[in-house]
């Protein structure tokens, strides 16, 4: 996975800011009012930083000279535009921003869906990978001998998440605490993959995008992405059955719940 560095906003921005000897200057700091007030200073960089770094990541232009000078003004009270007009220029980028990034989206969403179906092309020509007919593709580790759950059950289950790459999600074991959950209120791809294991089974799971979130983005996975994922199935209740106690936790169940589509 591509992994965004925030650096200096000079850095980010692609080219280096040329200011006066005076505003270069290092001020020394020695009182806590000094001190805080230039921390002030310095947090609100590092928001504008962002902002630009985000804006400019989408394609924006960016003119960081009058992005000081409309800081400064504003500082001073005494800034070109109108609070209606500011309003109205940022309205409009807003829109250029969305437009930019819903592109920017739907390619990201393309090529891990192309790079997903190329996965699950190889993946299912593997010795032992079973394909369901909804495309759900699996693989049995290690067969338990308990019951297989119903639909409307309880489970608890240890798990790791990966994406096509490599890149892992999540892992309930890292953790050292499994999740309990009703079967019905995870992914398509869980709810069709678990009753397919007895209890104390672990299996291998191929789940495409659309068994997984569809063009959603969840947390760090990508929309339009093929999860992997290894479960163990440690118990499973009936509904009802043991019902205080139940609890989602790590990122995964949080991702877990609900569909994609």
């Amino acid at each position: 996975m591509k992994t965004f560095t925030k650096t200096t906003l000079a850095v980010v921005t692609g080219f280096t800011l040329f200011m006066s000897a005076n505003s270069m200057a290092a001020t020394e700091l020695n009182s806590d009012v000094q001190k805080e007030s230039y921390s002030i200073g310095a947090s609100l960089g590092k928001y504008i930083s962002s902002q630009i770094y985000s804006q400019t990541e989408l394609g924006a232009e960016v003119d960081v000279d009058l992005v000081i000078e409309g800081v400064v003004d504003a500082l001073k009270n005494n800034p070109q535009f109108s609070d209606e007009e500011i309003l109205t220029y940022l309205n409009q980028r807003a829109e250029q921003l969305n437009t930019a990034r819903e592109a920017a989206e739907a390619k990201i969403a393309l090529e891990n869906l192309t790079a997903g179906n190329k996965y699950l092309a190889e993946n299912e020509k593997k010795d032992g990978v079973m394909v369901t007919d909804s495309g759900l593709q699996y693989e049995v580790i290690s067969e338990g001998e308990g019951r297989k759950p119903n639909p409307e059950d309880v489970v608890t289950v240890h798990y790791k998440g990966f994406l096509i790459d490599g890149t892992e999600f999540d892992d309930s074991y890292k953790r050292n605490e499994p999740n309990r959950f009703a079967l019905m209120s995870v992914i398509e791809g869980w709810q069709q993959g678990i009753p397919l294991m007895n209890e104390g089974s672990t299996y291998k799971f191929a789940i495409p995008a659309a068994l997984a979130y569809g063009d959603k983005q969840v947390g760090i996975i990508p929309p339009s992405s093929t999860l992997v994922f290894e479960v163990e199935l440690v118990k499973v209740e009936a509904p009802g059955e043991n019902s205080h106690g139940m609890g989602l936790s790590g990122m995964g169940m949080g991702g877990m719940m609900g569909g994609g589509h």
